[in-house]
């Protein structure tokens, strides 16, 4: 073996991706310490997008303060890339559902404000690029909150401006863009984006998303009713139809709202993150790639960080084993094309332990070692290994 390369998503609440990386890159230096390991970072679009980004293009943290879901004032932060240019925003920084206690959890107030503030700092430090990630979201308000803090006003019939919070979206009879923010006019806009739910309907976003952040039948089937309502508000006024564009229901409609207003490109979230990382290139004459999340299962094949990384691999005829804490209906990875899905857990442990960082660094370095040396034993063909 002369090259592997490591390209393992976060464990959440457990490592981060370069922590499960790094401990994986010590696993094959324990095998073979002459081999060539590429750790590269990866996310999704949701949790991590951030640090990825900001790490892969030389960037900066920026500091500042915006409001959360609930408009209170809290210390965020976002990056910009090494040449100043692109703005990289995780919205689930300043908008996501973790920073909503379960109690106060109510997609009708919740709002997108603090990542329109996110945007506005970005567009005065000069960036007119910007990526953003829209995983992870506290709100369902079709990221009105996040356009109110750019300058669009939202009024009712009688022109009242409206407030913030999912339950205006209802209310909404008329825009105003005479005080949008000037430089959006020449800003650009890639927007990852993991689900290709439509803007309202069974399948949108209230139906899907919604019971999450803290709705129940009712409030969900009024957000659904609003959403449609709001959609031909939309429609009426940009002359664009969002209501079944695959990804508008992303992250409570924001990606419709990032569609109609902002006219921005919704990605998939690993496909945005592999051409960033120009991963292609860094992948080529590997032996073999590691990948891997906190719990693998059928859905994996379905968008996420390891099945992104098998397209690509694929291309190149590059085998790829996935590892993981939980792992599910492995030979229907098999079937995807994944030659080998590993537990890292070694036996019977409680969850609590499981998730200890330390206790799943040793396991992930012990598990790579020993895929190394199957593989060795196995003359170099990785493709003729799988476990089930």
């Amino acid at each position: 073996m002369n090259k592997i390369v490591i390209a393992i998503d976060s464990f959440k609440g457990c490592l981060s991706s370069i922590e499960a990386g790094q401990a994986a890159s010590e696993g094959v230096r324990l095998f073979n310490p002459a081999c060539e390991t590429i750790v590269i970072p990866i996310a999704d679009g949701g949790e991590g997008i951030l640090n990825v980004l900001t790490s892969a293009t030389g960037g900066q943290y920026i500091s500042v303060y915006a409001h959360n879901p609930l408009m209170e004032l809290i210390e965020t932060q976002y990056g910009i890339s090494g040449d100043g240019k692109t703005a990289l925003i995780e919205m689930a920084a300043i908008s996501g559902l973790p920073l909503v206690p379960e109690d106060k959890r109510n997609p009708m107030k919740t709002t997108t404000f603090g990542t329109g503030e996110l945007i506005k700092d970005a567009l005065e430090k000069g960036c007119r690029e910007f990526i953003i990630g829209i995983g992870g979201s506290a709100t369902n308000d079709a990221g009105l909150g996040m356009l109110q803090a750019l300058g669009y006003r939202f009024l009712d019939r009688q022109g009242n401006e409206l407030g913030q919070g999912g339950e205006i979206m209802k209310d909404v009879a008329c825009i105003d863009f005479k005080n949008i923010h000037p430089a959006l006019k020449e800003s650009r806009f890639t927007v990852a984006c993991d689900v290709n739910n439509p803007f309202y309907g069974t399948n949108g976003a209230a139906y899907v998303f919604a019971r999450q952040k803290g709705a129940g039948d009712e409030m969900i089937k009024r957000l659904d009713e609003d959403m449609k309502s709001l959609s031909e508000i939309i429609k009426q006024t940009t002359g664009k139809d969002i209501s079944n564009y695959p990804g508008s229901g992303a992250a409570g409609g924001m990606g419709g709202g990032f569609l109609a207003f902002l006219s921005a490109t919704l990605k998939p979230g690993i496909k945005l993150m592999l051409d960033t990382l120009h991963f292609q290139d860094k992948i080529k004459n590997a032996d073999f790639i590691i990948t891997g999340e906190g719990r693998v299962d059928k859905q994996t094949t379905m968008g996420k960080v390891p099945s992104g990384i098998l397209e690509e691999a694929k291309k190149q005829n590059i085998p790829v084993i996935v590892i993981a804490g939980g792992v599910e209906d492995v030979r229907e990875m098999n079937r995807a094309g994944f030659c080998g899905v590993f537990s890292i857990v070694p036996g019977p442990v409680s969850l609590e332990k499981a998730m200890q960082s330390d206790y799943a660094k040793a396991n992930i370095t012990g598990l790579v070692s020993q895929i190394c040396n199957i593989i060795q034993i196995a003359g170099h063909n990785p493709q003729h290994i799988t476990l089930v």
